[in-house]
């Protein structure tokens, strides 16, 4: 079996260089271990919660013990089916700050500042989110990507979003748009009261065009002849084989997957290979390190109305909701029900929003447990800009071990600080008059969290992943011996491969990371067919007059 290009991973990254190899005519094997993404627990938006906990669809993987969090295991979700983890995350759409790309191309990620991306931005996006106040040139319209906005429907949402107002933050129209800071309605990929998945949005079409074919397999290594790739071993139905590829191999494979593999097939710390008994194809000490991730707390209140979700926490009100949504797509079903957010700055001084929030119209957690008893809701919050790093590494060289993930939580100086901010500046806009008539009263951190030593236990004891590992294979100059990419995503000291992913980021994004891996699927892409890239635009984004004096 061979193609012109072997893709490893169906996920965000892997649909879109799929899509658009094939639309340049390319002939294209895509590899996914995963199965089918038909299905309600994927496809009904307001059934998030379950997908990411179902060994079906996720690799269940798990964090090495994490110091800084009391010795917790925290779950890392990784998609495994078609889609990857597009078809099991919470369909939050940001791109991030224009200041996060710009940091990409000082850091050496030259073609990758804000001017550069947003173009594809742009041309991916099918935007349906037009509303008072909001600047079209800044969207695309008629791409692969439907892009939407909740309904609202429920006063809560409202409420959060004057209470921001009330603090002092302002109201922003459209956050992926000129102004991050402040606080608005949240966008998703979600279309017609379904998930629009990266497999909606390119995969099927591409496999429509007859040049692409999915093969669902486990990817062992890259095959090489001598410092060129040439194609993917996989293991199906107990026969190991070989996928060639007759120009390249791109992995996207996620963030935690593409890093295992090239180490598997001998690129990576030259040491860390030699003692897994892995020979060394490449030495490149970057592979596996520079891991980051957005680390959150669900701060939770009260509710003095019964407004929220909870009148469907049960099991008929479970079975109304799914078969409102089964019948005609519609009822809390068809929205994710992250319908609001805020975006704001910690401390004067800080140019660019650092902390974010989700707000949710109950009091439950992501992996659908620990609710509330009665009526509640919550907010998601947390830093943006960790300046914690840590490691994926081989656990051994048996291609079906789970490798070994050290995020090192909470190891930098700064982070304590920051999540304090972030809670005590969330209770401070909770205060305001606009949610006066629905706080009761709240639940968590809780009154008697107060102290700087009392709020760091509960960060430490109770903070959960947001899901957004990413920087596993960094982009950067190809002289820089910490990069592993570079800035066509050519994989550093070998030949005929590249990465598409998470992995590829030099340092994470401001908010979900779905969009710009999206994004990096459709520019890598580009510079596998030898494009020229999309034309820059210098669209100037919204930053406080007054950031280095004021926080607000």
């Amino acid at each position: 079996m061979s193609a012109d290009f072997v893709i490893v991973g169906a996920g965000s990254g892997g649909c879109a260089v799929a899509w658009r190899l094939a639309e340049a005519g390319a002939r294209v094997t895509v590899i996914e271990h995963g199965g089918t993404d038909a299905g309600p627990f994927i496809n009904m938006p307001g059934a998030l919660s379950y997908p990411m906990n179902m060994a079906r669809y996720d690799w269940g993987y798990a964090s090495e013990p994490e110091p800084g969090l009391g010795g917790r295991r925290l779950a890392t979700p990784r998609g495994k089916v078609i889609g990857g983890s597009s078809s099991i995350n919470g369909m939050v759409y940001v791109r991030g700050h224009a200041r996060d790309f710009d940091h990409w191309a000082e850091a050496g990620a030259t073609g990758w500042s804000h001017a550069d991306v947003v173009p594809y931005f742009r041309r991916m996006e099918d935007w349906h989110g037009a509303e008072a106040g909001t600047d079209p040139a800044w969207r695309g319209s008629g791409g692969p990507v439907k892009v939407s906005r909740g309904r609202r429907e429920n006063p809560l949402f409202a409420a959060f979003i004057e209470a921001g107002r009330e603090a002092g933050y302002g109201v922003t129209p459209d956050y992926n748009g000129a102004r991050q800071e402040g606080f608005g309605a949240m966008e998703a990929t979600i279309w017609q009261g379904a998930r629009w998945s990266a497999a909606s949005a390119y995969l099927r079409p591409a496999l429509a065009t007859g040049r692409v074919q999915l093969v669902r397999a486990l990817a062992r290594r890259v095959v090489f002849d001598g410092l060129r790739a040439t194609g993917v071993e996989i293991e199906r139905g107990g026969t190991v084989e070989t996928i060639a590829a007759a120009r390249e191999v791109i992995l996207a494979a996620s963030s935690i997957n593409t890093p295992k593999l090239l180490m598997l097939s001998g690129i990576g710390p030259a040491a860390h290979l030699a003692a897994r008994g892995v020979g060394v194809l490449a030495d490149r000490p970057g592979v596996g390190s520079n891991l980051q991730d957005h680390l959150e707390v669900y701060v939770q209140f009260a509710a003095r109305q019964p407004i929220t979700l909870a009148k469907y926490w049960n099991l008929w009100g479970k079975a109304w909701v799914g078969a409102q949504w089964m019948l005609a797509r519609r009822g809390p079903g068809a929205s994710n029900q992250f319908e609001a957010c805020g975006f704001i700055r910690s401390a004067a001084g800080v140019d660019y929003p650092d902390i974010q929030f989700h707000f949710l119209p109950i009091a439950v957690r992501y992996d659908g447990k620990a609710a509330a008893d009665g009526h509640g809701f919550q907010v998601h919050v947390g830093p943006m800009r960790s300046k914690s790093r840590g490691t994926v590494r081989l656990r051994d060289a048996d291609p079906a071990s789970p490798p070994e993930i050290r995020f090192n939580y909470m190891s930098h100086p700064d982070d304590a600080a920051e999540f304090r901010r972030a809670i005590r500046l969330t209770r401070e806009i909770f205060a305001q008059p606009a949610m006066a008539p629905h706080v009761a009263r709240e639940i968590q951190p809780g009154p008697a969290v107060g102290s700087d030593a009392e709020i760091d236990a509960f960060v430490r004891d109770h903070a959960e992943s947001a899901y957004h590992p990413c920087g596993t294979a960094r982009m950067g100059r190809a002289d820089d011996p910490g990069a592993v990419v570079d800035p066509e995503g050519r994989v550093i000291g070998v030949g005929g491969l590249r990465v598409a992913d998470t992995s590829v980021f030099p340092r994470i994004t401001n908010g979900n990371l779905n969009a710009p891996a999206m994004m990096t699927g459709e520019k890598i892409a580009d510079h596998i067919l030898g494009r020229a890239p999309l034309a820059a635009l210098n669209l100037e984004p919204w930053v406080h007059p007054n950031w280095r004096q004021a926080q607000r």
